[in-house]
C-alpha cells in the first residue's frame, strides 16, 4: 500500500491541472486513470487509419492564460490560431464571415445592414467589459452562501477592476443582461438574421437551450471571457490535436513530480471515520492520502466512487436533480478534398474554412433545431459547429485529404421513438444532407465517418448523458450553485475528499480553471 499527499481520481484536463499545481507545490501525487491514454474528453484519437481527430473535444480549447503561464505549457504545447471566429454560409449562397479585427467585421456586416455594421463595434465593447466581470468570477472560489467570511469577502477583491472597467452605470446593464435570452440581447443591437445567428449560436452551443430560453445571454457571456479572441468564442487549433494539449499538461505535472498512472480504475473512495483516506483500484490494490480528488462528474463521484449512505438525504436529492442531458452529437468525416461552399465559390476559401464554421444562419433557425428535443426527437435541420483542422495543422491526415469534425444539435441524450443504435446513422445523414445545402461536393468528398451520440459519449469518455461539462453550464447551476451549493467550494461533506472537475465551478470547455481552482483550495486546506 503506498501513501500520498493527494490521489486524483481521472486524468482528464482538470485532473492533470490539478496535480500538476500539487506537485509544483511539493505535495506527492498520484493520478489514477481508468482509460489507457490521459486526456479525458480532450484527447486525440487515429479513428480512421492516418487521420488523428479531436474525437470530442476540439480547436483549441478555451485554457485559461493563467493555467497556461504559470504551468510554462507555451514550451509544450503549439497552437495554431485563426483570424476567423465565425464563418457563416447562408442559404442563399451569401456569407458572413466574423473576423478577430472589429472593423474588418464591421464592413462585413454592412453588406447585410449598415445599422447593424455601426452598432457591431458598441456590441463588442460592452459585451467584452462585461465578460470580465464574469471571467473574474471564474476564478473565484464562491462563497459559502448565506454565510459570507472575511475569506469570501477578500476573494472578491478580484473582481474590483473588471468592474471599475464596466464602470458603475454599466452595472445594471450586467446584471439586466446575465438572465436574459441571447435572442432578446440581440434582438437589442441588430436587425440582420445572419448577424444574430452568427453571434448567437455560440451562446447555445454546449447546453441543451434554444437562444429563445432565459439565461444564454449568460452562457454566450461565459464563452466570451474564456475565448482568447476578445469574442464570442475562440479559434484555432492545437497542433496535434487536443490530445496533445493533455499531453503537455500531462508532461508539466510529472515535471513537477506527479505520478500518473493510467489502465488504472477506482473502484471506490475509502472512507474512514468520516473522513476520504485513499482509493480502492478494481484490481483490489488500495493507496492511501490524506486528500482525494474527484476529476470526475458529480453523479458519479457521489452515486459510485462513495455511498449515497455517506451523506443526508438533501444532499442525495441535490445530486440526483442536477441537470446533465447532453444534446450534441460528434460526426467525424474523413475527406479527399475539401469542401465547396457555394458561398466562396470562385474565390480563395483556405481563410474562411481555417476558422469554425457554422451552420445557423438565423436565431430562429437554432430555435426550431432546439424543439424537437421537448419530444424526443433529433434536429430535422441541425444547428452544426464545424471544423477542419488540417487546414492549420496538415500533420493530422495523410498528405492532400482532411478532417472535418462535427457538432451536430440537436441530439437528445433520450430519443421518444427508439433507441440512438437504430437512429445513429439516420441522424448522420441529416446532418451531411443539411451541409450538403451549403457545400453541394461534400457526399463525393467523404471517404469514412464516424459517428458518436450522446449515449456513445457517455459509455466511451465517461460523459454521463453525453454532457462534456458534466452538468449543464446554465445560471441555475452556475457559481455558488455548481455543482451544488454544499460542495460548490470544491470540498464535500466528507473531510479530505474534493471535486476538481467540469462539474465544479466554474464548468466545462477545456480552461483547466476548476482544476486550478480546487488545487487552491486543498493547499489551503492543508497548510
Amino acid at each position: 500500500m503506498a501513501q500520498y499527499d493527494v490521489i486524483i481520481i481521472g486524468a482528464g484536463h482538470n485532473g492533470l491541472v490539478t496535480a500538476a499545481y500539487l506537485a509544483q507545490a511539493g505535495r506527492r501525487v498520484l493520478v489514477l486513470e481508468k482509460r489507457d491514454t490521459v486526456g479525458g474528453a480532450a484527447v486525440s484519437e487515429e479513428i480512421f487509419p492516418g487521420f488523428k481527430i479531436s474525437s470530442v473535444a476540439d480547436g483549441c480549447g478555451y485554457l485559461s492564460a493563467k493555467v497556461r503561464r504559470e504551468l510554462k505549457l507555451d514550451a509544450r504545447v503549439e497552437t495554431v490560431p485563426s483570424d476567423v471566429v465565425a464563418f457563416c454560409p447562408q442559404p442563399d449562397g451569401t456569407q458572413l464571415t466574423i473576423w478577430r479585427d472589429t472593423q474588418r467585421t464591421a464592413e462585413e456586416i454592412a453588406r447585410f445592414s449598415k445599422a447593424d455594421a455601426e452598432e457591431y463595434p458598441k456590441f463588442v465593447e460592452l459585451m467584452s467589459r462585461i465578460a470580465d466581470v464574469v471571467g473574474g468570477l471564474m476564478e473565484m472560489t464562491p462563497p459559502d452562501l448565506p454565510e459570507i467570511s472575511l475569506r469570501d469577502l477578500l476573494n472578491g477583491a478580484a473582481l474590483l477592476g473588471p468592474v471599475r472597467r464596466l464602470g458603475r452605470k454599466r452595472i445594471p446593464d450586467l446584471l439586466r443582461i446575465l438572465p436574459m435570452p441571447s435572442a432578446d440581447l440581440l434582438n437589442e443591437f441588430f436587425e440582420a438574421d445572419a448577424v444574430r445567428g452568427a453571434i448567437g449560436a455560440s451562446s447555445v452551443l454546449n447546453i441543451t437551450w434554444g437562444p429563445q430560453e432565459n439565461g444564454t445571454a449568460y452562457t454566450l457571456l461565459s464563452s466570451w471571457a474564456q475565448s482568447g479572441t476578445g469574442l464570442f468564442r475562440s479559434a484555432g487549433v492545437v497542433k496535434g490535436g487536443m490530445g496533445a494539449l493533455t499531453g503537455a499538461l500531462a508532461d508539466a505535472a510529472r515535471g513537477f513530480g506527479a505520478e500518473i498512472r493510467t489502465g488504472a480504475s477506482v473502484s471506490e473512495v475509502i472512507v474512514a471515520d468520516e473522513r476520504a483516506t485513499g482509493v480502492r483500484l478494481s484490481s483490489g490494490e488500495e493507496h492511501t492520502a490524506a486528500a482525494v480528488v474527484s476529476n470526475a462528474d458529480p453523479r458519479t463521484t457521489f452515486y459510485e466512487l462513495l455511498e449515497p449512505h455517506y451523506f443526508d438525504t438533501l444532499f442525495v436529492r441535490q445530486v440526483e436533480n442536477i441537470k446533465y442531458r447532453g444534446s450534441a452529437a460528434r460526426i467525424h468525416l474523413a475527406l479527399s478534398a475539401l469542401p465547396e461552399f457555394t458561398a466562396l465559390a470562385g474565390g480563395d476559401a483556405t481563410a474562411q474554412l481555417s476558422g469554425p464554421i457554422q451552420i445557423a444562419p438565423s436565431l430562429d433557425y437554432v430555435q426550431k433545431a432546439f424543439d424537437c428535443t421537448k419530444y424526443g426527437e433529433y434536429s430535422r435541420y441541425p444547428y452544426l459547429d464545424l471544423l477542419i483542422p488540417t487546414l492549420s495543422d496538415p500533420s493530422l491526415a495523410p498528405a492532400g485529404q482532411h478532417i472535418l469534425s462535427i457538432t451536430a444539435k440537436y441530439a437528445p441524450y433520450e430519443l421518444d421513438a427508439g433507441d440512438w443504435s437504430a437512429h445513429k446513422q439516420s441522424f448522420a445523414d441529416v446532418v451531411i444532407d443539411t451541409l450538403a445545402e451549403y457545400a453541394p461536393n461534400i457526399r463525393d468528398v467523404i471517404t469514412d465517418r464516424h459517428v458518436l451520440t450522446p449515449p456513445d459519449l457517455e459509455s466511451l469518455y465517461g460523459l454521463p448523458e453525453g454532457n462534456p461539462n458534466h452538468g449543464e453550464m446554465t445560471l441555475e447551476q452556475f457559481f455558488h450553485m455548481r455543482p451544488i451549493p454544499s460542495c460548490a467550494r470544491y470540498r464535500t461533506p466528507i473531510a479530505g475528499m474534493y471535486i476538481c472537475g467540469a462539474g465544479a465551478h466554474p464548468g466545462g470547455g477545456v480552461t483547466g480553471i476548476p482544476g486550478h481552482n480546487a488545487a487552491r483550495e486543498i493547499l489551503k486546506d492543508s497548510k
